[in-house]
């Protein structure tokens, strides 16, 4: 059973099944899953490793951005965040106000992500003054400005208001900058989560891929 459908029984299995042939000799690799099959939600060159042996591996090649989420009426989008920041390998996922999360959108990628609890935008101030990384907001206030022509610092937070509300006036007044993402539809905001993919992305573009801002 799959990490993220073990709670449906009747779902199809995913993954591999048990190692055929002369079991690989390293230390990366789990005996158990090599003796009954990997059905984790993992990429196939994963397959059958440790779990700590994968979380040293996402270490050593994680990138300069971190993800920031406030937390302050139990956000059901965190686990979305969470899933997106470890698809890009975001160095860590902040989460500021309440430690507890839903957690069923992170579909377990939570156990491959370093999460920080903050419990309050103090906390994560201090934080980024510590570490030298700047707070970067994003949501559509008056004076925001496009994050399609924003130049994206490699080091930096990117903070994320819940769902309604959006950014808490104290960390939007606490940003080095609050970006806005371009719509051209009837809504005034989008989902958090799907707002939060666009900006990594856009991060993942301009220091990976090295594409310039407008």
């Amino acid at each position: 059973m799959t990490e993220d459908n073990a709670s449906q029984p009747d779902a199809p299995q995913v993954g591999v099944g048990p190692w055929t042939g002369p079991w690989p000799v390293s230390e990366h690799f789990d005996p158990e899953l090599l003796r009954d099959g990997d059905r984790r939600n993992v990429v196939d060159r994963y397959r059958y490793w440790k779990h700590s042996a994968i979380v040293a591996d996402l270490d050593a090649s994680r990138h300069d951005f971190h993800v920031g989420v406030e937390n302050w009426q139990h956000d059901l989008n965190i686990g979305s965040v969470v899933r997106t920041a470890n698809a890009f390998n975001a160095a860590a996922v902040h989460i500021v106000g309440r430690r507890r999360w839903n957690r069923r959108g992170a579909m377990v990628t939570d156990r491959y992500q370093h999460i920080i609890h903050h419990p309050s935008i103090d906390d994560l101030l201090q934080w980024c003054s510590e570490n030298a990384v700047p707070l970067i907001g994003i949501d559509n206030f008056p004076d925001s400005v496009p994050l399609e022509t924003y130049d994206l610092p490699r080091r930096s937070l990117l903070l994320f208001g819940q769902e309604g509300p959006g950014l808490s006036e104290e960390a939007h007044q606490a940003s080095t900058a609050v970006l806005s993402i371009a719509q051209y539809g009837s809504t005034r905001s989008m989902n958090a989560a799907a707002a939060a993919a666009i900006t990594m992305h856009s991060w993942i573009r301009r220091h990976v891929y090295d594409q310039p801002v407008a």
